[in-house]
């Protein structure tokens, strides 16, 4: 309902009183969640993300993750929720603000979707591009994003979003092209490490093999297996995204997980135990 309420007034013009009318809470209620209006607003974009990145998974569950429509069907997908939930307007609020935490979160956000885009190239150009893709992430980027503005501004009707996407996707290719050719290079991919310094995905081959098993293990599954769905994504958001993940509720999720005769000795979920179980050993190491 706050959501709502913001992006029809705007966030800077929505009172804390106004969500406590609007969503029939009391005053406690509200702070016993939220210390401010700006930490809600903060669990809202963390909503919309983690959304965003479960249902951009689910377009790769049994697909080529080299496949171009699938990329530009993840991207399609993200436009079209940064649409429904007016988050460009919500940005440029943001951006006007002096709202540290805020600030933080927007320069944070962008540098994860530039790792995710990063990361996606890798599978669709190829481990021997790697060296250039990061560049490429950031072109492709900035070469979207002004497309699609531009685009609208001409005629609000405008292209179709795809084939916006599409259009960029398709110059993205030349480009990747021609700097592997000249081996031209700005910014070495290292680089992610000390921009996103917290960020579990640091070690990549890591990250790679969790993300192929647990797409591996939900091919197995059916409609009638929503819920071990959800343990697989909660495994993969607690491992790659928490900044402190609790080891108890992941073994306790694997354990639910093989404990039903769908993974009876199955090779991928014994595979995705093997993971767990080096992921915490390296943190106790690292600790």
């Amino acid at each position: 309902m706050a959501h709502q309420l913001f992006m029809d007034k705007g966030f800077q013009a929505t009172s804390i009183q106004e969500i406590l009318d609007y969503s029939g809470i009391s005053k406690g209620t509200f702070y016993n969640y939220f210390s401010s209006k700006t930490e809600l607003l903060l669990a809202i974009f963390k909503s919309i993300y983690q959304k965003l990145e479960k249902d951009r998974n689910d377009l790769l569950i049994g697909q080529d993750p080299s496949d171009i429509d699938i990329f530009i069907a993840q991207i399609e997908l993200q436009m079209k929720m940064n649409k429904r939930n007016k988050l460009i307007a919500l940005f440029d609020e943001v951006m006007v603000s002096n709202d540290v935490d805020l600030l933080d979160y927007i320069k944070q956000g962008h540098l994860n979707w530039i790792r995710w885009l990063y990361e996606r190239f890798i599978d669709i150009f190829g481990n021997s591009k790697k060296a250039f893709l990061l560049d490429c992430a950031i072109m492709f980027m900035g070469i979207l994003q002004n497309n699609l503005k531009y685009n609208y501004m001409a005629n609000e009707s405008g292209s179709s979003v795809n084939r916006v996407i599409r259009y960029s996707v398709e110059r993205l290719v030349k480009i990747v092209d021609e700097v592997t050719e000249t081996g031209d290079r700005l910014i070495d991919p290292e680089q992610l490490d000390s921009w996103l310094p917290n960020c579990k995905k640091k070690d990549q081959a890591f990250q790679q093999n969790l993300y192929q098993t647990i797409l591996a293990v939900k091919k197995i599954l059916n409609h009638d297996h929503l819920k071990y769905a959800n343990l697989l994504d909660f495994i993969q958001e607690e491992l790659l995204d928490s900044k402190n993940p609790r080891k108890y509720l992941v073994e306790s999720a694997l354990l639910s997980l093989k404990s039903d005769q769908v993974f009876s000795e199955k090779e991928d979920i014994q595979k995705l135990e093997q993971l767990i179980e080096a992921y915490f050993t390296q943190m106790e190491i690292t600790d």
